[in-house]
């Protein structure tokens, strides 16, 4: 460890030029100051949000900001290109996205690393290439990082950059293998190793290691009564991690603030516009969530929340929840999701279904699950058991308390509910009675009339025989929805379609992982366990639905030929439209639209079964941009499961 205000040679190469009249950098006191902040990864955010960068540079190129290739950027002192007073074309070779201004909220928490040199997020360049892991070392600790929301991180960016430091494999090809699962983890398991090897050059510095390494290499050190903690990320493998928020179920998902391959938000191919295009995604996620990227979008929908729990800790401000809430100790447990998402299709349609139609129309709730987790009520702190008698006072109430509900749902068929609609909850039958568990959403949707989606039940009809309520309750996810919500409204502004998907796979990530404890096993995360959160969020959108449905049904005649989670599919006559005006979350918009021809009237008019409706609903799409439909909504069908 070297004295306050010694100099070393970085790399033993010559440094970037520097001011004249900078200061020298007190390394030592840069990486222990604010020993709170370096303590655990999510005490972070006291950390200031824009420190100093590692190394005093000369401002950025001013002018349009668009990925320059490899031989333009060598050499200079920023990834962004140099002005010029030529005219110049449009660019076309790369996204939209790809062409905004950089900023600088994410300096001194991040680096990026490629094969030509290292730079920070905002894009100047700080130090040449590092080519062995000795020099990895003496970066991190010149730089002297600061966490945001998460630890520190350094990004290992191209093949290029991975092999000077000896970390690349060989994991063959996808046409070799039946399963590409088993390519996975093999190349994962290849990952490990290479890496493992290389490792006592760090750990001999002083680094320890923080479970297995692989696509992210978890390095923490002592340093005082502090621990500074740094995250190796190592681009070109993050396919290598299985986590189903990056959708390997589906050959290739979303995968986390780099983007989505099949949706094209990915990083540019070339190694130095992969590196500007990321730096200035990590800025965006500094500057308007406040954090740094998690290695999920779950766990930065995590680290959004953790900050906005530390500022309510500080100023006594606001709803804290700090454990965790567990499903109750129930019987007869439902299998599957608590409170099922919708999915249902109409068995044929009549004469009043096709009578005018010229279009299929697929509309959407925006956003669904992060309206609900901003307006929601949950609760919080231990339950209380309620048996009979004061499980159905409880539930009798005006605005009966947040918790589960043991209810019989009564057969369907003994009641007048709109046969063109699903049942009011996916767990009752038309023909029989079917006792299970709700939330306390769904007690009141099925209280509600009929007219505004409900059944219309009174509490004694629902034979209500247990309950489990909670003691606290209110609206624990508002700011966190507030800021994901601004965020997402930025990036649709802008037209940053890499942060608006990135933004919907952060709060669909983090609602699916509300009920796996398996997520958050550590002491300080374990609050982000509350799977009935996750089932009042998924009822709320169900029911939302229905009293749409019927309202829609009402103005226009037309009701729905299928349903799933929180979009509904119509057809419509000319001029006839089911999306709603207003842009606030939870609305309706139109997700897919196609206009109807001869043949897909007829296969609508002759199907006979609910699989014939569907065959007939996919043949009317059929060549259509679907695309389209999930930037709209963002919900896609499901929880980010």
């Amino acid at each position: 460890m070297n004295t306050p205000g010694e100099q070393f040679a970085l790399f033993d190469v010559d440094p970037e030029p520097v001011d004249d009249q900078s200061e020298p950098r007190d390394t030592d006191n840069a990486a222990t100051e604010d020993t709170d902040t370096q303590a655990t990864p999510t005490d972070s955010d006291d950390a200031p949000s824009t420190p100093a960068a590692p190394q005093e540079t000369a401002e950025p190129p001013t002018g349009e900001h668009q990925a320059p290739d490899r031989a333009a950027s060598v050499g200079q002192e920023s990834i962004e290109p140099t002005p010029s007073s030529e005219p110049t074309e449009p660019d076309t070779e790369h996204k939209p996205w790809e062409q905004l201004p950089v900023g600088a909220a994410a300096d001194g928490h991040a680096l990026i690393v490629t094969a030509a040199a290292t730079y920070s997020p905002s894009g100047q360049r700080l130090t040449g290439p590092v080519d062995s892991i000795d020099k990895l070392d003496k970066l991190i600790h010149w730089a002297a990082l600061t966490p945001l929301g998460v630890p520190a991180q350094v990004w290992i960016v191209g093949i290029d950059a991975c092999q000077l430091l000896g970390w690349t494999i060989d994991p063959g090809s996808e046409d070799d293998v039946d399963d590409l699962e088993k390519l996975r983890l093999r190349a994962a398991e290849d990952l490990s190793h290479v890496i493992t090897t290389t490792l006592p050059a760090l750990t001999d510095t002083g680094w320890e290691l923080r479970g297995d390494p692989g696509h992210v290499i978890h390095l923490s050190r002592s340093i005082g009564k502090a621990t500074q903690m740094v995250d190796v990320v190592l681009e070109p493998y993050v396919w290598t991690y299985w986590n189903k928020d990056f959708g390997w179920g589906n050959r290739i998902g979303d995968m986390g603030i780099l983007g989505n391959p099949a949706a094209g938000t990915y990083l540019p191919d070339a190694d130095l516009p992969a590196a500007r295009e990321l730096g200035r995604r990590l800025a965006w996620s500094a500057e308007y969530l406040g954090v740094l990227p998690g290695p999920t979008p779950a766990r930065t929908g995590a680290a959004v929340l953790d900050k906005i729990r530390r500022e309510r800790t500080r100023t006594k401000k606001g709803i804290v929840v700090t454990t965790a809430g567990p499903m109750p100790p129930i019987d007869h447990t439902p299998r599957g999701d608590f409170e099922p998402a919708a999915g249902w299709i109409r068995d044929h349609l009549d004469s009043d279904d096709l009578d005018g139609a010229t279009a299929i129309v697929t509309i959407d709730q925006r956003a669904a699950y992060l309206a609900s987790a901003g307006m929601l009520d949950f609760g919080y702190g231990t339950p209380t058991q309620l048996l009979g008698d004061a499980a159905a006072d409880a539930a009798a109430a005006d605005k009966p308390p947040f918790g589960i509900w043991r209810v019989t749902l009564p057969a369907a068929a003994q009641y007048a509910l709109p046969t063109k609609l699903p049942l009011p909850h996916p767990a009752m039958r038309h023909d029989q009675p079917v006792t299970t568990w709700i939330t306390t959403i769904s007690l009141d949707g099925l209280r509600a009339p009929i007219a505004d989606g409900g059944m219309g039940l009174d509490t004694d009809d629902l034979a209500i025989t247990e309950a489990w309520t909670y003691p606290e309750h209110g609206r624990a996810l508002d700011k966190w929805a507030k800021t994901l919500r601004e965020a997402r409204a930025i990036a649709t502004t802008t037209g940053d379609t890499a942060m608006k998907r990135f933004i919907g796979t952060c709060y669909k990530g983090y609602v699916g992982r509300m009920v796996n404890p398996d997520m958050w096993t550590a002491t300080r995360m374990q609050h982000h366990h509350q799977p009935l959160w996750r089932a009042a969020i998924m009822a709320h959108c169900r029911w939302r639905g229905r009293r749409v449905a019927m309202r829609i049904a009402r103005e226009t005649g037309r009701w729905p030929i299928r349903t799933m989670t929180d979009s509904w599919v119509y057809l419509l006559g000319d001029g006839q439209s089911v999306a709603d005006d207003s842009d606030a979350l939870g609305k309706m918009v139109v997700e897919k639209h196609a206009d109807l021809t001869d043949d897909t009237l007829l296969a609508f008019a002759t199907a006979e079964t609910a699989h014939d409706v569907r065959l007939a609903i996919a043949a009317a799409y059929a060549g259509t941009d679907t695309d389209a439909g999930l930037e709209a909504g963002d919900d896609d069908g499901g929880m980010g499961e």
